[in-house]
């Protein structure tokens, strides 16, 4: 009896205390993500990190690729010359993509810094370039170095990325040695690069007539900025033809996403693969677009329905954490950085600029809470997928490298940063934040102009 009695009691208790853990402890969100409210002053660190890190990657030099010493007689032509290794010294798309991320910070805080590493790269660039030119028939290989086929462009990821930063730094500095590079550039895509025969930019890899989704922003940006450069309203409308037609091959209306790519051979019944950073070049393509097109542009609004469309699709595969994964409706692939980060920005900077409703800011939030997660305290990003092919098959897309060696994220953490110090200041909205450590609390971006005035 005594013994049951006993037993009865230790029942009680531990029902007791499992009660009180639950109505307290137990009912608190433990989040992946710190869900907090980020700071404007935290952002511009990360920015600077970042920024550090890319410059302190390379001297910026030429060297010898068999001894690494630096070359100082130019009179002679070494054929083992090459441009130091390191990031910030790479005519590459990732860097332009950097550059291009610099040049817009430029804009939005007051630091001189992210800027210059623009005019000191393409200077370095143009000051070596002719080097390498006046020798070419003495170099043996398509490749030189880091700066890949800048002596001959055969592709768009050679020229579009790059050369569109190239434009919107020679807006700032007016320095013209840039414009035979410029020109050059719209050379290579205005005339020279493959496309369809209904005009869209495109390539014959891996299969014959292929349309990469990849391709709209080694493109579009560049068209677009070229539109502005020279007042000429046929590189509008290329950049605008780009967009909508790669949609028509790309775009599936029923997943409100573009599929990798897709080739004339598997015509319509292409299989479909929604990988994540592909979508983010398409949406950082359409910013870039709807930023500079006059309101009543011809195929302006058609662009809007995509970008707003695309948003409101990625807003309800976003994961729990804040990221987005590599497959974007695989949930057992791995958490992704680079298209994290374009979708925090083209979501930021769709509510700043008025193109989408302002109650996406918790998305966009909570994206740059997780991609805060990432960036190393040396200001290295990790958690980026390597780069990757148009391929037909989930094994691949699902094991897919990721490590900070993937230069892919680098631009998109940056642009994604400088658009959340917009949002967090503009003074249009008024943010409800979420209470830490509270039961039912959330963030609200509350649009000042529809609440009655006290």
């Amino acid at each position: 009896m005594k013994n049951s009695i006993l037993l009865l009691v230790l029942i009680l208790t531990c029902s007791n205390r499992i009660t009180a853990q639950q109505s307290s402890e137990g009912r608190i969100p433990q989040y992946k993500v710190p869900y907090e409210f980020p700071k404007v002053e935290n952002i511009k660190d990360v920015l600077n990190r970042i920024r550090v890190y890319y410059e302190e990657s390379s001297n910026q030099t030429i060297v010898d690729s068999k001894t690494g010493a630096q070359i100082t007689d130019f009179k002679s032509f070494n054929k083992d010359a090459v441009p130091s290794k390191g990031f910030s010294s790479e005519w590459s798309y990732t860097h332009g993509v950097v550059l291009s991320a610099f040049e817009y910070i430029d804009d939005v805080i007051d630091d001189d810094s992210f800027f210059e590493n623009n005019t000191k790269f393409y200077d370095y660039v143009l000051k070596n370039l002719s080097y390498f030119q006046k020798n070419k028939n003495k170099i043996h290989q398509e490749k030189i170095g880091s700066w890949g086929r800048i002596l001959n462009f055969h592709a768009l990821d050679d020229c579009g990325s790059i050369g569109a930063a190239l434009i919107k730094t020679y807006s700032k500095n007016k320095d013209e040695k840039y414009l035979s590079l410029i020109n050059r550039t719209t050379e290579h895509i205005s005339k020279n690069q493959y496309r369809l025969d209904d005009g869209t930019l495109a390539r014959n890899r891996p299969q014959y007539q292929s349309v990469w989704a990849d391709d709209m922003y080694m493109s579009v940006p560049f068209l677009i900025n070229m539109g502005v450069l020279t007042q000429d309203h046929k590189y509008f409308d290329d950049a605008v033809k780009q967009v909508l037609q790669m949609a028509s091959y790309l775009y599936v209306e029923r997943e409100e996403l573009f599929d990798h790519g897709w080739n004339v051979t598997s015509g319509d019944y292409d299989p479909r693969f929604y990988w994540g950073r592909a979508n983010g070049w398409v949406l950082m393509s359409m910013a870039e677009v709807l930023s500079i097109l006059p309101e009543n542009y011809k195929g302006r609004a058609e662009i809007l329905h995509l970008y707003r469309s695309m948003i409101r699709s990625l807003s309800n595969l976003q994961d729990g954490s804040g990221f987005w994964h590599n497959l974007l409706d695989k949930t057992d692939t791995y958490l992704e950085t680079s298209c994290t980060a374009m979708f925090t920005f083209a979501i930021a900077k769709g509510i700043n600029e008025g193109w989408i409703s302002h109650v996406y800011g918790p998305v966009a939030l909570t994206g740059w809470n997780a991609i805060n997660t990432r960036v190393l305290e040396n200001g290295a990003v990790d958690g980026t997928c390597e780069g990757t092919t148009f391929a037909h098959d989930n094994t691949y897309y699902y094991h897919r490298g990721k490590s900070i060696y993937a230069t892919h994220g680098y631009g998109p953490v940056l642009y994604a940063g400088a658009e959340m110090i917009r949002l967090l200041q503009n003074d249009k909205i008024e943010i409800k934040t979420a209470k830490i450590n509270a039961r039912n609390s959330t963030f609200h971006f509350l649009l000042k102009s529809e609440w009655p005035k006290n």
